[in-house]
């Protein structure tokens, strides 16, 4: 049992290490700090607990049921980076270049509130979660380490280890996601709407590079699969 342990200890280490600079959910704070600056407090904090179980439940179903939803409806992995790309290039221009005549003040945000919430954005699937936290690059890692499970059990790792250590993994990284999304207006009392403003800027454009590189990633693959030798 004790060899167990630590085999789930040193398998969860191992996933959270690979995951976390694809999953980074850093990137996820600052577009809640960019995108969510107009949101009245109790929505957003309410969006970000579910975008944490958006998250999970995101990196959940992609392990079980990602290669086979890929394959049903015909998606390839450099499919999935060029779309991912063109989401988080739409958002990223959104950032760069705001449209000041109907973007909503805080005053007009908190009476939307008010109201039932009707007018208020929900961020909380996208760009939160998805992609700014799992993303294309996290799909296809998550995707790719569920192919290997096989390979681990023939290495001896214990059945209910390989079974437990991917749940373990993804509610830590839903956990760290709150716990840093949560902790955003903090930063916000801190550097005040004009640091928050600039922030959006720099992601924006952070994110449109990000987009590029995988769009690029993307026509690489397709031509390292396709292409002719």
């Amino acid at each position: 049992m004790i060899d167990d342990l630590i085999q789930l200890a040193t398998l969860t280490s191992l996933g959270l290490a690979l995951m976390l600079p694809l999953a980074n959910p850093l990137t996820s704070m600052t577009l809640l700090l960019s995108l969510g600056q107009h949101i009245p407090y109790q929505e957003r904090r309410r969006q970000v607990t579910q975008a944490a179980f958006y998250v999970v439940g995101i990196m959940m179903v992609t392990y079980y049921a990602g290669a086979w939803i890929m394959h049903t409806f015909g998606i390839s992995i450099p499919g999935l980076r060029i779309a991912g790309g063109l989401i988080v290039a739409s958002i990223g221009f959104s950032m760069v270049l705001p449209s000041t005549g109907t973007s909503p003040s805080a005053a007009d945000a908190d009476a939307a509130g008010a109201q039932g919430g009707r007018q208020v954005p929900n961020i909380a699937f996208v760009p939160l979660a998805m992609p700014g936290t799992a993303g294309p690059g996290t799909i296809a890692m998550i995707i790719s380490g569920a192919t290997s499970v096989d390979a681990a059990a023939r290495q001896g790792f214990a059945p209910w280890v390989l079974a437990a250590t991917p749940v373990l993994v993804f509610a830590l990284l839903g956990l760290l996601f709150w716990v840093c999304l949560r902790s955003a207006g903090r930063i916000v009392a801190v550097i005040g709407q004009g640091g928050v403003e600039a922030i959006s800027r720099v992601m924006g454009f952070l994110l449109v590079c990000m987009a590029v590189q995988f769009v690029i990633n993307g026509v690489l693959e397709i031509i390292q699969q396709y292409g002719v030798a």
